[in-house]
């Protein structure tokens, strides 16, 4: 327990260990998280190049399920990254897992000297503080999209934001060409009726957008984050 006590950060949120691994960690760098699927449930949360991967470790009556192996304790779960295990996710990613992130990192004492410290604006109270950072489940790349009138295909330069999925001409474009309200989504589906492969569509009550991935796992993460940005909007989160 000891050596699993060096690399679990207990609560840390799901947006908290990817801001943590982003900044300071490394490619295959991992740490233990508690996971919000209930009691006895953890995160594996991973750096993968430049975004984190997450994979949910269950507590079962014999132990902890990981993958496809079982662990009778949590000690025996720890020694297993000792041979830095090889992580293949359903959307084709492989991960080395190299190096667990530490609960406790070293500081350096610096700070810097305030030098001006004026108000711009005034009559303002804490009330009008406003919280404010970027939503989970965010994604851009590009995809290839079929037009409306013309059915000819254009790449293009896809962001999702909260509720929002914008195209653009390109990467380079400030200006969207287009911005698509996902609360007026109804369904988002794998397409086989395009002579294309790695084809999804978006159902929208007055059209449908018709896209293509460059890869199969491209086009799955495109479906899963949109479909759980749907499934939140039925909260009504």
């Amino acid at each position: 327990m000891h050596l699993l006590s060096m690399w679990y950060h207990g609560d840390l949120s799901r947006h908290a260990a990817e801001a943590l691994l982003l900044s300071n960690g490394t490619d295959g760098s991992y740490l233990l998280r508690n996971s919000n699927e209930g009691p006895d449930c953890f995160a594996l949360s991973v750096r993968a190049k430049d975004s984190v991967k997450h994979f949910q470790v269950t507590r079962k009556d014999n132990g902890y399920a990981f993958g496809f192996n079982e662990f009778a304790t949590l000690q025996d779960f720890v020694s297993h990254f000792a041979n830095q295990p090889l992580l293949g996710s359903d959307t084709g990613t492989l991960i080395v897992l190299k190096c667990p992130y530490p609960l406790h990192v070293e500081e350096p004492s610096i700070y810097e000297s305030v030098r001006v410290h004026t108000a711009i604006q005034t009559g303002r109270t804490e009330n009008d503080l406003v919280a404010t950072a970027p939503s989970l489940g965010t994604k851009e790349g590009y995809l290839v999209k079929q037009g409306a009138v013309v059915k000819n295909w254009k790449r293009r330069w896809f962001t999702l934001n909260r509720y929002e999925l914008k195209y653009f001409r390109d990467k380079m474009c400030e200006e969207p060409i287009r911005s698509l309200d996902l609360r007026a989504c109804s369904a988002v589906q794998f397409d086989y009726s395009q002579d294309r492969v790695n084809c999804f569509c978006l159902v929208f009550a007055q059209r449908t957008f018709y896209l293509c991935a460059k890869t199969g796992a491209e086009a799955d993460e495109w479906i899963k984050i949109l479909r759980w940005k749907l499934s939140q909007i039925r909260k009504g989160r």
